[in-house]
């Protein structure tokens, strides 16, 4: 497995935060420029923006909590050099999760879906570094 192997599921997912990140400031300035949301009604954090400009900043925000460890499990995987097709398989399978996830927190925001959806991504990052911890503890 090549560097390029794992670091472009990392470029995907760096790409779908600054993807949500210009949305959110979008509905932002939206909402601000319309006068749906005055300046004085959020200066301090309050939480007074509409449901859309909220959906999508939870989605902004989502991005710097699970995926976090998987920046470092990939870097991890780079330094040791011990990646290979299952921990590939699986760093794919954890950033297609998170597009999915993303995607039904900004459309329909089932939240019943997103959690099934949130596990999956969760259960798939947990395999790799149960898989990465093997490797490095046993030698393989």
């Amino acid at each position: 497995m090549t560097v390029t192997d794992f670091l472009l599921p990392v470029f995907v997912e760096v790409g779908l935060t600054f993807v949500l990140l210009i949305m959110m400031a979008i509905a932002r300035t939206s909402s601000l420029r319309s006068g749906e949301v005055r300046p004085n009604d959020i200066a301090l954090g309050e939480p007074k923006w509409p449901t859309k400009v909220t959906q999508y900043a939870n989605a902004f925000r989502n991005q710097f909590e699970l995926p976090v460890l998987f920046y470092a499990l990939v870097a991890f995987i780079l330094i040791t050099k011990v990646g290979d097709v299952l921990l590939l398989v699986l760093a794919w399978l954890f950033v297609i999760t998170r597009i999915i996830h993303a995607y039904i927190h900004v459309t329909y925001n089932t939240v019943r879906h997103r959690g099934g959806i949130f596990g999956f991504g969760a259960v798939a990052l947990i395999t790799m570094w149960i898989v990465f911890a093997i490797k490095i503890l046993t030698g393989i």
